[in-house]
């Protein structure tokens, strides 16, 4: 007889208390990065000391398959694995493909710094990942060495790029994170290299994610200023988003070229559509980017819980969840001039 556990359960689709349903995961699969950038790994912090969590602590692929299958009776569409650096995890690809087996259809990405994409592109591609997003703040050589804590240089990210590209996973968006004084100047050099080639670059507003990233509201560039820059140079038109809940604002170059996204977490909060759960790496579910903690799946599930107690925690956490950090923080910056003084939990641990 069919254990009870693996029986299909049809759950009903869940709404939190603002009505916004569930409908993204990002999943974290390894809190270790091979990068130290100083908005989400400052050297000073993780340095060649740093405790990361031992391999017995990582959600086994199985576990996050297992808590993938429950997501998706809940109406989740999108999955996106992270990291840390998603691909130091040994075997990826397995689990790419344990997830593709779940249902074709599911729309599954990968975060990634892009070092590693030449050696790995291909497998990932042939295990059932469909889409890429590459972070690259500067193609500054300098810049860009400074900004990811004198690791690897822009060379080997545009190789991974390109690797991407070769094996179909495309169009490929191309994230940086825009700091003032930093890596600013280089915005409408980064807009004309992907200008015409049908990779989509996105412009992110600087954050205060976690608590470590030294965040400084003055180093923020906001949305309005990036594309104004950038449609000085290469003129810019308002485009459509592609679906409710698009955390960047699309911006189609007026010559045919592309398009280029912004994400204005800052200056212009999105809470009110936002859709995204995410799994930390030790399987802790958090509601929000800027969360102060989560709820525990691991546990449970190494004690012998079975589905249905794992669907009702998941039921639970969401159906109850009122996060909205962005908007407060905006609230508090017009009357104070401060942000909200809590923990949160660190990027590396929750992934973009």
């Amino acid at each position: 007889m069919t254990p009870p556990e693996s029986q299909p359960t049809v759950a009903p689709a869940l709404t939190d208390q603002f009505a916004r349903p569930l409908r993204d995961l990002r999943i974290s699969v390894l809190d270790r990065c091979n990068y130290r950038c100083p908005y989400c790994m400052p050297t000073e912090v993780f340095g060649e000391k740093y405790q990361f969590l031992p391999r017995e602590k990582l959600l086994t692929f199985e576990e996050i398959e297992r808590l993938v299958r429950i997501f998706l009776d809940f109406g989740v569409e999108k999955i996106r694995i992270t990291g840390g650096e998603p691909l130091l995890r040994h075997g990826l690809q397995d689990l790419i493909g344990r997830l593709r087996a779940l249902d074709d259809r599911l729309d599954i990405a990968l975060t990634t710094n892009g070092s590693l994409l030449p050696k790995w592109a291909g497998s990932l591609a042939k295990a059932g990942l469909r889409r890429i997003t590459v972070s690259l703040d500067s193609l500054d050589p300098d810049i860009y060495h400074r900004m990811n804590g004198e690791r690897f240089g822009v060379e080997r990210v545009l190789e991974g790029i390109a690797a991407a590209e070769s094996v179909g996973l495309g169009p490929i968006k191309i994230n940086c994170v825009v700091q003032r004084g930093v890596n600013d100047d280089g915005l409408v050099d980064l807009a004309r290299h992907f200008h015409g080639t049908g990779h989509i670059l996105r412009f992110i507003e600087f954050m205060d994610v976690g608590t470590r990233n030294q965040w400084d509201l003055e180093q923020v560039v906001d949305a309005s200023e990036i594309v104004e820059r950038i449609g000085a140079e290469i003129p810019l038109e308002p485009a459509d988003p592609n679906y409710v809940g698009e955390v960047a604002t699309r911006w189609r170059y007026a010559d045919g070229g592309g398009e280029i996204g912004v994400i204005a977490s800052v200056s212009a909060p999105f809470c009110g559509d936002c859709t995204r759960a995410r799994l930390t790496t030790e399987g802790s579910l958090v509601t929000c980017l800027f969360a102060d903690g989560g709820v525990d799946l691991r546990a449970p599930m190494r004690a012998g819980a079975d589905d249905e107690a794992l669907r009702a925690a998941i039921s639970s956490t969401w159906t109850t969840r009122k996060d909205r950090y962005s908007e407060e923080r905006g609230e508090l910056l017009q009357v104070e001039g401060t942000t909200p003084s809590r923990e949160r939990v660190e990027m590396y641990q929750i992934g973009g």
